[in-house]
This record gives C-alpha cells, sequence and structure tokens, in this order.
C-alpha cells in the first residue's frame, strides 16, 4: 500500500512540472505571429541588475544610445547603418563615443525628425566637422554620412540651417519624408513613414505657423514579424490624428519608442492601446542636466503605460537604464539595457509626492 501511495505521488509531482510554465515572456498575446521575447537578467547582490547577452543572434540591431537630453537611435541591419536624430550639442562627446563603441563609420541614412536643438543638435557635425571639431573629437573623421530625411519642413533654427548648408557642401543626398514614404534600411527592414502628411508640410513652408513637435517624423520599422514605432517629440494631437487615421493594424508595434522623451503632452491611452507594446523605451537625461529641467520621463504615461498591462520591466529609460539594445532575427526579439535597474516605482512614487503629472 505504501508504495502504492508513492507510486501515486512520484506521478503527481511529474505531470504538475511538466505542465507548469517556463517562465519566459513571450510578449503579447496574438496567436503564432507574435514574436516571442527573451529579456533575463542577472540579479547582483546590491540590488541592481546587470542584463545578460541576448539570445536572439539576429540581423537587425536598434539601439537607443545614452546621450543624455536628447535622442539619437542607431539601427543596424548588417547592410545598412542607419542614425534617427543626434542629440544635442552639449551631448557631442556623448555621441560620438556612443557611435565609436558601436564601430560606426558609415551613415547611410541620417534621418533627423525635428529641427529642436536636442534631435539636431549634432547633424552638422557628423555630415562636416570642422579641423576645431575633430581636434575635440578624432573619431567624427572616421564617420560618413550618404544620406540625409528631414520633414521637408524649412527652419530658421541656426542648427538647421548649418546642417543644410552642410548637406549642400558636402553634396549629400537630401529627401524629405512625408505620409506613405518607405526607406529601405536593407536586409530586408523597412521604415515607413506615418507623419507629417504633404499637407501640413505645405501649410507650414507656406506661412501657417510652425509646430515643430508635431511636425516630427513619425514611422514604423518593420523586419519580418518584428515591429517598432518611432515618434519623435510627436504629441497627442498627432497621436490623435495617427489614431484616426490608420487601422489597428497599422499602428500595432512589439516596441514604443515614447513620445517627447516621455512627457505627459505624449502617450495618449488611445494611441499606447492602439500600438500594444511589450516594451516602451524612453531617453532622456538626469535632474542635473539644465535640458531636463521638465522632469522626464512624467507620471501620467507610465501610468498609461502599467495600466495598458505593460511590465514594469519592460519599460525602459536611458537615463537609469543607459544604452538599450534590441536584436532580432525577424521572428524573435530581445531587449537588453546596459544596466537593469527597477527604477519604475520609486520614480512614479516621487512624481507623486512632488504632486508632478
Amino acid at each position: 500500500m505504501k508504495k502504492f501511495f508513492l507510486t501515486v505521488l512520484l506521478l503527481a509531482t511529474f505531470v504538475l512540472s511538466g505542465c507548469g510554465g517556463d517562465g519566459k515572456d513571450t510578449g503579447q498575446a496574438g496567436g503564432n505571429d507574435t514574436p516571442k521575447v527573451d529579456s533575463k537578467t542577472e540579479t547582483k547582490t546590491d540590488s541592481k541588475t546587470e542584463a545578460a547577452a541576448p539570445n536572439v543572434k539576429g540581423d537587425l540591431k536598434i539601439s537607443m544610445l545614452n546621450i543624455g537630453q536628447g535622442d539619437a537611435i542607431l539601427i543596424q541591419t548588417g547592410k545598412q547603418t542607419v542614425l534617427i536624430d543626434t542629440s544635442d550639442t552639449d551631448e557631442r562627446e556623448l555621441l560620438v563615443n556612443e557611435l565609436e563603441k558601436f564601430s560606426v563609420t558609415k551613415i547611410d541614412k541620417l534621418i533627423l525628425t525635428h529641427p529642436h536643438a536636442d534631435h539636431i543638435g549634432n547633424a552638422k557635425v557628423l555630415i562636416n566637422p570642422s579641423n576645431k571639431e575633430l581636434k575635440a573629437n578624432p573619431y567624427l573623421e572616421k564617420i560618413s554620412v550618404a544620406a540625409v530625411y528631414d520633414n521637408g519642413i524649412a527652419s530658421a533654427a541656426p542648427l538647421y540651417k548649418s546642417y543644410m548648408k552642410a548637406v549642400e557642401s558636402k553634396g549629400i543626398t537630401h529627401g524629405a519624408l512625408k505620409v506613405g514614404d518607405t526607406l529601405d534600411f536593407g536586409n530586408g527592414v523597412k521604415f515607413s513613414v506615418l507623419y507629417p502628411t504633404s499637407e501640413i508640410v505645405a501649410a507650414v513652408n507656406g506661412g501657417d505657423k510652425s509646430d515643430p513637435n508635431n511636425e516630427s517624423v513619425v514611422g514604423k520599422l518593420t523586419y519580418k514579424k518584428f515591429s517598432m514605432m518611432f515618434t519623435g517629440d510627436a504629441e497627442k494631437k498627432v497621436e490623435s490624428e495617427l489614431w484616426a487615421d490608420n487601422d489597428a493594424k497599422v499602428l500595432k508595434c512589439d516596441v514604443l519608442k515614447a513620445g517627447h522623451h516621455g512627457s505627459y503632452t505624449a502617450s495618449t491611452e488611445n494611441f499606447v492601446n492602439t500600438v500594444n507594446p511589450s516594451y516602451v523605451l524612453i531617453s532622456c537625461g538626469p535632474d542635473e542636466e539644465r535640458r531636463n529641467t521638465y522632469g522626464h520621463p512624467h507620471l501620467e504615461p507610465l501610468k498609461n503605460y502599467l495600466a495598458h498591462g505593460i511590465d514594469a520591466k519592460h519599460i525602459l529609460c536611458t537615463r537609469w537604464n543607459g544604452t538599450i539594445t534590441i536584436t532580432s532575427d525577424g521572428k524573435n526579439f530581445s531587449v537588453t539595457p546596459e544596466t537593469a535597474v527597477d527604477w519604475l516605482d520609486d520614480w512614479m512614487a516621487q512624481k507623486k509626492r512632488d504632486g508632478k503629472k
């Protein structure tokens, strides 16, 4: 009798262990087309964590660079190297160091989402550096830019004029992006432009008041089954238009680059719910930098991400996590921060104490 009960117990244990979950995060529900997500971390004794090397060895690597307050996102497809935005002038050394770290020597496509300093600050220097700039950052001499794209809206901003002058002097291809355009990043990676519309571009160039954030180039990168939404500094107004003008299938992405550095001016409920990301990436600098006097990221969008069901560990920010790298083979993808710090709860609690949005 004892042997009988022992046998039953062993069989039960085997069945339970075989039916349990494997602990892997497979991202969003949605059938066989949903990429699996691998974001393993190794816990350290100081309560901070460092991400383990990604298991996905793919053809696509996307790195949100840790360049302080601003945006600079590096895309490497194996065929082309693309840089979306160039951070601010005061972050030049950080940007050059990051490009050197990733062994960037040729930028096939430089995309500038809108003419604010924290996005186009180093465009001219990458295109045509002066002797003084080369002396300060010698690695610039190794970098060349083949083509430059922006939203096609002329600006009186000195930084805009300087990079346009550099483009002309170097004879570099220049293109203006609008809804319906598609860029080929090589190796099957496509970038479909969702904003701005040709009507907005024509109106502003015709004399209407410019609203640079809400004229940002917004685009969806796709590589087989993987996708990521790039938003520049687009705010609620643009998100509402995108939500109204596009089918949910068009906006659906695995990863969302948070609009406007995680500001409450972006990441509306409808937009986040429709994009339906597994991960959100935020680019911003620490408080001590004068440009992040806005206190990014803000509480309201963080609440929206969590309310949508995004795992707190999947909301990453360069301010705490450093450079954040996505690797994909087009079917699966992994997201690896330089430092996997659980910052979200403490930051949200601080925002609530301070009475911030």
